[in-house]
């Protein structure tokens, strides 16, 4: 494959004329990055993302350092203000989001997304879009053969250490969600921050992480008095969880007081169905919209078949990583797991027995299918509980990885060219997982969760 760029010059230079200069697409790969109809292969699996469309208007792209284009009077504009051109500008990068596989600048201004396209000098380039001037105040960030996500979202942590928080940016998560008060019981086992006080600790001791985090009151409560005092002390959300008793009672009046404040529910469903199996835990929801953990039923949830909720429309289902993908050493690692976390004692038979409801084979293999169908909408972690806060990301591709070896290309809505050879319906479905789905649960999905120009 051969590039064509055209080289416009001017008169007084070398005279009027167009000059064609052909560049081999390796050499342009090598020096600009991937363009359209490239395919990449992520990491060490089988999966391989096609570029679909590359925003770079053929020698004219933004490239930075010494001798590149990015000078004074070329790449970047003279005679624009700060508020005319951009703060910072990601040049060249490989996009891979939900939205898309493409090739672009990325335009930022006061910390948000302003455009997607084409970044320059609009006096010299062509094709460059409007928003995305760069000028004297504007900030380089050179991404050319390198892949841009959004930050990923692990929604299901337990806040149990001041630690998690470098394992998961190392691991590329930079919004927490759950909750907790450090090292308490309560804590290691659900997702709940209850005081007010406590609320306010939370959120004080986690300012200075370079981190979005966000925090959980305790819902498990039949009458509302005290919802609303954790909710105005900052609580984003309500976790219901059966430690704490999840009767139909106390969800229906934790989604009562969920919807009077427009906030987000969880729900760690009733592994022993004591006070009602899965059937009575979905007619409480009431057609309410609420996200469901343990949505396998391997962390916790009515046994066997909480899976159900996974087919119910106002539920948004999830699961947590320590049963991702299926291995052959998935169940063995769990039982012993359990009995540390949810404080369980190995001589006490109900314990085991207890624990042993919840570790199911069958369930867990359903639950690669079900990721892959979409059905089973976000990976967590379920950090310290049960899952790795720093694997969030990886065993999501290793299952998109296994499904792929399992059942075969992915085809995407209205898709049935089997000539195509790219993954990129199974990768925009995936990388979802920790980045759309969970913001759009959380309620922040116009701020975080997607690499798209931000419109509020």
């Amino acid at each position: 494959m051969v590039l064509d760029m055209k080289i416009i010059q001017t008169q007084g230079l070398i005279g009027d004329g167009t000059f064609d200069c052909s560049v081999d697409h390796e050499k342009y790969s090598s020096m600009y990055g991937p363009t359209t109809g490239d395919k990449i292969r992520l990491g060490d699996t089988d999966l391989f993302a096609e570029i679909e469309k590359d925003f770079a208007v053929y020698g004219d792209e933004c490239i930075f350092g010494g001798g590149k284009v990015l000078r004074d009077g070329m790449g970047q504009s003279a005679g624009y203000p700060a508020s005319a051109s951009l703060d910072t500008v990601i040049t060249n990068a490989v996009v891979i989001d939900y939205t898309g596989i493409y090739k672009a600048d990325i335009g930022i201004k006061d910390g948000l997304i302003i455009a997607i396209g084409k970044a320059g000098n609009p006096d010299v380039m062509d094709g460059v879009h409007s928003n995305m001037i760069v000028g004297v105040n504007t900030e380089v960030i050179a991404a050319q053969g390198m892949i841009v996500t959004a930050g990923g979202i692990d929604c299901h942590v337990h806040f149990i250490c001041p630690q998690l928080v470098n394992e998961a940016i190392a691991s590329g998560i930079t919004t927490l969600v759950g909750g907790g008060t450090g090292p308490a019981h309560g804590t290691c086992a659900t997702t709940c921050t209850p005081a007010p006080s406590q609320m306010k600790l939370m959120l004080q001791s986690t300012d200075e992480f370079p981190i979005n985090v966000g925090f959980t009151g305790k819902g498990n409560t039949a009458k509302p008095e005290g919802l609303s005092e954790i909710i105005m002390a900052g609580a984003m959300g309500l976790k219901l969880h059966e430690d704490w008793g999840s009767t139909p009672a106390a969800i229906d009046n934790c989604l009562s007081v969920g919807e009077a404040f427009d906030i987000q529910v969880n729900i760690h469903t009733d592994t022993l169905n004591e006070a009602g199996c899965v059937e009575h835990t979905i007619a409480a929801f009431k057609d309410r919209s609420i996200h469901t953990y343990h949505s396998e039923g391997a962390g916790g949830g009515h046994a066997p078949d909480i899976i159900k909720v996974c087919g119910v429309k106002n539920v948004l289902p999830s699961s947590t990583n320590p049963t991702r993908p299926f291995t052959s050493n998935t169940v063995d690692e769990h039982l012993d797991m359990l009995m540390v976390c949810h404080h369980l004692d190995k001589n006490i038979p109900e314990d085991v027995a207890f624990a042993e409801s919840r570790i199911r084979a069958e369930t867990i293999a359903a639950e690669d299918i079900l990721h892959d169908m979409g059905a089973i909408s976000i990976i967590s972690s379920d950090s310290q509980a049960m899952g790795r806060i720093g694997e969030v990301i990886i065993r999501t591709w290793q299952t998109a990885n296994k499904m792929k070896v399992q059942r075969g290309r992915l085809p995407g809505p209205g898709d049935s060219d089997p000539a195509k050879d790219n993954d990129n319906f199974r990768i925009r479905r995936y990388i979802a997982k920790y980045t759309i789905n969970p913001a759009i649960v959380s309620g922040f999905s116009d701020f975080v969760g997607s690499v798209e120009v931000c419109t509020s």
